[in-house]
């Protein structure tokens, strides 16, 4: 079976795939073998793309709230129901009237990644919000910290390394996350075959059970595993900067600072003896090519930035930092600002803060988790509207009663996505993109995490007369700038492509348009001499080879800064943690499945089977003291919310650990039949909002203290939100 090359969209591993349409009409997928990257590598979620182009429930025509329903007009009506209320609004309460909340698959969408700036830049709001705070701005922030910029960060180079320590990630499930790498599995069994993978995790993960050693941890205290990592490096003069070592500022603090917490010190916490955090010190200081790479685990809990400094900091003082084997920095063909030489800007944080919350921003944006509360903390200044793009905070976000009811309080809400769901049922007007096999892709952001250096084009398979996002995204810019609905796209996107070739120093190629013309810029600007033709060329990909040391031109300011004075801050708090007894409560994780991406994909039937569950995990020992069965109903309590789920009882999880996946509870104005019949509950109703990342506010969905007992009492399930098909239109 022959098929058109398609680089998949859905997750950030980026395969290569090859879909054809059948006689029936109907969509066949599978593995491109003649991919650069993925080499035929699929996952379910790839393959289920066919399912979700053809998903009836997906948006196809603008909804417009009538009368508390929702009821399909024309793209017309819709921009002029916009064009009606936004322009008054922004008039009369100013520009931070307005907020935007994007979610993951903005950054899969070239679309999205292209035209989200102008946009936002139109509305003029400092009030921006993302999925990003929710699960990596503590790694960002770091980065930005050490390094200079915000978006230089350091990924595994995973096909030469000998020994991978991983945290809290589980890319054999996730597909890899700030690192993009296809067929994690085929790489993790090439690692374990010439060295050896060791993963630290409360959970026995898919990951965990295909690595060499799993070291289960008490949630929370990875900073002290890591600090007393540090502490023995140094007491054992394991210390070696390698190739960085004439840029590193800070070696002494860092000393300093790793002495306070010694291996005896963090065992209490960790749930980890002392020997084996050293023996997990030596490993690493003795392995030939090594890496430390950590993900939700380390950045969504209470210590998420320290975390992911001394993440980086452990590959900085084993001198695998920018070394084949260890954490490169990837040199993407478009789009990555540290490609350009000469000092940069440095990065820096708190240019301004929510006016409710007081949180400073980070990388231009505010931490999701307050979000509820700048829309309902009371005050002329408060937030109106709310533009979403491909995103579900109601589900996805901490404090999701709260931001429900917050939602409700809005003036105005405008939402684009292909669903009616959790969030956008809140919407006055939504306005539905193409299907992911109706457009054009090219991973521009995802590329800049790439354990490899590739570019892949696809063009768009399938015809629609669903507009492209970037179309609506310029029209929604332009009635945010004033010049109405009615102005010319052509016009507005003409000005934006030469105003990008301008800064970039690069001629705008005749007859592209659209994110195209922007993307054939981009690569005129890169660092290979491409062109978009000499991409859209190849497509299977062009394999641009393995990363490269690229100190010191990647640094913003040529040095690295080691001891960041933003990070030395949240010190103290870790401090606190140390000296207080370990707590005996039940500690919340999240998890999500092979089959499940967030809260977008659970409509897709051939995903939602059997093992794909929103089940409690509970270990054998915490079942038989709380009296659980395996099936029973569980109340899971915590500061702020409830939510009763089926309890699995498991020993792949520690004891005094409780795990439930996020993304579900689709009770309410679920996105269609198939998630509305499998609704699961919503984890993020638990949500601490007290309990944050001190430095960029990001909640703790993991290390949440949760009490849980047999439930009693069933909670009610609402039917999902209907459509009103058009009338007239």
């Amino acid at each position: 079976m022959s098929g058109v090359p398609v680089t998949c969209p859905l997750c950030e591993a980026t395969c290569g795939l090859l879909v054809s349409t059948r006689e029936d009409g109907t969509i066949g997928v599978r593995g491109d073998r003649d991919d650069v990257f993925s080499r035929g590598y699929l996952c379910p979620k790839g393959a289920s793309i066919g399912e979700l182009h053809a998903d009836p429930d997906r948006l196809r025509r603008p909804l417009l709230k009538r009368g508390g329903r929702h009821v399909e007009v024309d793209w017309e009506e819709a921009f002029a129901e916009i064009e009606r209320r936004l322009p008054p609004l922004l008039d009369t309460h100013g520009r931070d009237a307005v907020a935007v909340y994007f979610g993951n698959p903005t950054a899969h969408n070239l679309s999205g990644a292209l035209y989200l700036r102008p946009l936002l830049k139109a509305l003029g709001t400092r009030n921006v919000f993302s999925a990003g705070t929710v699960d990596q701005a503590p790694k960002t922030f770091v980065c930005g910290y050490l390094y200079g910029d915000a978006a230089t960060i350091a990924v595994p180079d995973l096909d030469r390394t000998n020994y991978l320590l991983v945290l809290g990630g589980n890319p054999l499930v996730s597909n890899g996350s700030l690192m993009t790498a296809p067929d994690m599995r085929g790489r993790l069994r090439a690692i374990t075959a010439r060295g050896k993978v060791v993963v630290v995790d409360p959970r026995r993960t898919r990951t965990a059970e295909a690595a060499s050693e799993h070291v289960p941890i008490r949630p929370g205290s990875d900073a002290l595993l890591l600090l007393a990592m540090v502490h023995t490096l140094f007491a054992e003069d394991l210390v070696d900067l390698g190739l960085a070592a004439p840029y590193v500022d800070g070696l002494e603090q860092v000393r300093a600072i790793a002495a306070e917490v010694g291996p005896e010190d963090a065992a209490p916490h960790t749930g980890i003896d002392a020997g084996t955090i050293r023996r997990l010190a030596r490993e690493l200081a003795a392995a030939d090519r090594a890496v430390v790479y950590g993900r939700m685990g380390t950045t969504a809990q209470p210590f998420g930035t320290l975390a992911s400094w001394l993440i980086d900091v452990l590959n900085i003082l084993t001198g695998n930092l920018d070394t084949p084997g260890g954490a490169m920095f990837p040199l993407a063909a478009a789009g990555q600002a540290n490609t350009r030489p000469g000092p940069r800007r440095p990065f820096r944080h708190g240019r301004w803060h929510g006016r409710a919350s007081g949180r400073p921003e980070v990388m231009g944006e505010l931490p999701a988790a307050t979000l509820a509360e700048e829309i309902a903390a009371p005050g002329e200044d408060r937030v109106r509207a709310l533009v979403t793009l491909s995103g579900n905070p109601v589900l996805s976000v901490p404090g999701a009663t709260r931001l429900e009811a917050a939602l409700e309080e809005l003036e105005l809400m405008v939402s684009i996505d292909v669903y009616l769901n959790e969030t956008t049922r809140h919407a006055d007007v939504v306005l539905p993109g193409p299907s992911p096999l109706e457009r054009s892709h090219y991973d521009l952001l995802l590329y800049q995490y790439s354990v490899r250096n590739i570019a892949r084009y696809s063009p768009a398979v399938h015809d629609t007369d669903v507009p492209p996002e970037w179309h609506t995204m310029l029209r929604l810019a332009a009635i945010a700038g004033g010049l109405g609905a009615g102005a010319a796209v052509t016009d507005l996107d003409d000005a934006l492509a030469q105003s990008l070739a301008e800064l970039n120093a690069a001629t705008p190629e005749p007859g592209l348009c659209g994110p195209e013309r922007l993307l054939d810029i981009l690569l005129k600007a890169g660092p290979y001499d491409l062109t978009f033709a000499d991409v859209a060329a190849a497509p299977h990909g062009l394999d641009l080879g393995p990363l490269q040391p690229r100190l010191p031109g990647v640094l913003a300011t040529g040095r690295i800064d080691l001891v960041p004075e933003p990070v030395l801050a949240d010190l103290d708090r870790l401090r606190t943690f140390a000296a207080r007894q370990p707590g005996a409560e039940l500690l919340l994780i999240g998890r999500r499945h092979l089959r499940s991406n967030n809260s977008w994909m659970h409509n897709v039937a051939t995903l939602n089977r059997a093992g794909n569950d929103c089940t409690l995990h509970l270990h054998p020992d915490d079942a038989a003291r709380l009296g659980l069965a395996d099936g029973a109903d569980a109340l899971v309590c915590s500061a702020d919310g409830e939510v009763v789920a089926p309890v699995e009882v498991t020993d792949t999880i520690a004891a005094g650990v409780v795990c439930l996946p996020h993304g579900w509870g689709h009770q309410v104005g679920a996105p269609g039949r198939v998630a509305a019949a499998r609704p699961g509950v919503n984890a993020n109703m638990l949500g601490d909002l007290a309990l944050l990342d001190g430095p960029t506010g990001t909640a703790a969905v993991n290390a949440l203290p949760v009490t849980v007992r047999p439930a009693t009492v069933q909670p009610a399930t609402v039917q999902p939100a209907t459509v009103q098909p058009a009338t007239g239109t």
